[in-house]
């Protein structure tokens, strides 16, 4: 069975990356015998009727090949029928190992969450990239078995990088299982921790993870292609290969903060808006690249240095699947910027919101500085552009303008100017924004291939774009 590339993220140098890569898969069989299902066997997808010939040799339950009266395994329903000489014991006792897994599980989640923690997950702040260097450290120091004869798994949970409760184990599974029950005996809720591991990350430790409460799972090694799916149906986090700096995430990046050494703006998000049809460009223009990076991409970089939180919305957000963000849907398709407005507004964790289109690849983080900073009274904060017209996709909005929108799009409009016109904004003019050099360029997008075209002839030096660096009086500013 051929084993499929899928997307993953990289954290180095203070930020998520995209690429792609193999992980390990994982194959849940059911294993019928003489019309009576006895056990799912989970294992590697490859040369499945040689895993359930020794399953059952070893089991005792046949000796020879001629005790097999029928032998069927079906990988596309991930069954195994078998009948065999004689009967089945009346009773089965299932012995669990302590090696690497079980091996064997007589039920399978289909999903391990429970409506609350989904909840919990999606309210709780961001995962900062220090608390899990942390208590990999600290699992590693504890780890003193396994450091002197090996042959010993270990876990721990934690939050905020301050390790909480530690287990060792022969098996890895059985080190939750420890480190639950003790958590029962002492009274300590693991709701919203982070489970670290030393072993592999398989279904049955996801499992357990998100009955606890667990947000984020990491390990020294990598999970298994299910141990991915049921995170991502979970909600939890998860990364792998916690190593010097670095680490890999394979679901859910948009919970890991990124450029955290940064000077953020506080109480404020950031919202991208990708939507339209591009049709004067005649392809998505937020795909389209300068500096080899996406445009929506360098506005991301840009805004991740700049706000906790980055909101994409969009439709399609298979498109964006390489940007390490949130990403969300119009509630009222088909109004344009309005729309896009109404829901990242929606949307957000924070009272205010800067809101930029996806084509502006040289916004500038002194002017969004400026327009956050400005008074909270007012409902949105405005620049005007060097012809005195407003900038309503470079505008810093509060939450409440939503219901006004909303109201808007009621009445049949589709104009963001209208919202604008019935809300109390301040208006910022460009002898306000003197100060700070190339203002006016902030507000630069693109609509026609001739413009981007343009763009493209008056592109900074190559790697300016992709990788934002703030200034001095940006650091310092907030």
């Amino acid at each position: 069975m051929k084993q499929p590339s899928r997307r993953m993220f990289s954290y180095h140098d203070d930020a998520l990356h995209a690429t792609e890569g193999h992980v390990v898969q994982e194959f849940p069989l059911q294993l019928i015998v003489n019309g009576r299902e006895i056990a799912t066997l989970i294992g590697s997808p490859h040369d499945l009727r040689f895993l359930v010939a020794g399953f059952l040799r070893l089991q005792n339950f046949v000796q020879q090949l001629s005790d097999f009266e029928m032998f069927s395994v079906c990988e596309d329903f991930g069954s195994a029928n078998v009948r065999i000489k004689g009967e089945l014991p009346e009773r089965l006792k299932p012995v669990l190992t302590s090696g690497c897994g079980t091996g064997v599980s007589f039920s399978m989640p289909d999903t391990a969450i429970s409506p609350d923690f989904q909840g919990t997950a999606r309210d709780a702040g961001l995962i900062q990239a220090t608390d899990i260097f942390s208590l990999m450290n600290q699992l590693s120091s504890r780890a003193e078995q396994y450091k002197s004869h090996g042959g010993i798994h270990s876990a721990a949970v934690g939050r905020g990088g301050e390790l909480l409760l530690y287990a060792e184990d022969l098996g890895r599974h059985n080190t939750l299982d420890r480190i639950a029950g003790e958590a029962l005996f002492k009274g300590i809720d693991l709701g919203d921790s982070m489970l670290v591991t030393s072993g592999r990350v398989s279904t049955e430790m996801v499992a357990k993870a998100a009955m606890l409460g667990v947000r984020l799972i990491a390990s020294r090694t990598s999970p298994t292609d299910m141990a991915i799916k049921l995170c991502e149906q979970s909600g939890i986090c998860l990364a792998g290969y916690i190593r010097s700096g670095k680490f890999m995430v394979y679901c859910h990046p948009e919970r890991i903060e990124p450029y955290a050494d940064s000077a953020k703006i506080e109480g404020v998000s950031a919202v991208i808006l990708a939507g339209g049809t591009s049709s004067r460009m005649g392809t998505n223009k937020a795909l389209l690249r300068l500096d080899d990076t996406p445009l929506i991409e360098i506005a991301y970089r840009t805004l991740a240095a700049l706000f906790h939180e980055v909101i994409i919305v969009t439709n399609t957000p298979e498109e964006y699947a390489f940007i390490p963000c949130r990403k969300v849907a119009d509630i009222h398709p088909g109004y344009g910027a309005i729309a896009g407005l109404h829901a990242g507004l929606t949307a957000s964790r924070s009272e205010r919101v800067f809101v930029a289109a996806c084509d502006m690849p040289f916004l500038n983080p002194d002017l969004i500085r400026l327009l956050c900073n400005c008074e909270a009274e007012v409902d949105a904060v405005v620049p005007l552009n060097g012809e005195g017209l407003r900038e309503p996709l470079h505008a810093v909005y509060a939450r409440s303008v939503a219901e006004t929108a909303r109201q808007i799009m009621e009445q049949g409009d589709k104009s963001i100017l209208i919202v604008l016109d019935r809300i109390h904004a301040r208006l910022i003019t460009l002898k306000e924004m003197r100060q700070i050099k190339d203002a006016e360029k902030s507000f630069r997008n693109v609509n026609t291939p001739e413009e981007f075209g343009r763009l493209q002839d008056n592109c900074e030096s190559p790697g300016s774009l992709a990788a934002p660096q703030l200034s001095k009086k940006t650091a310092q500013q907030g």
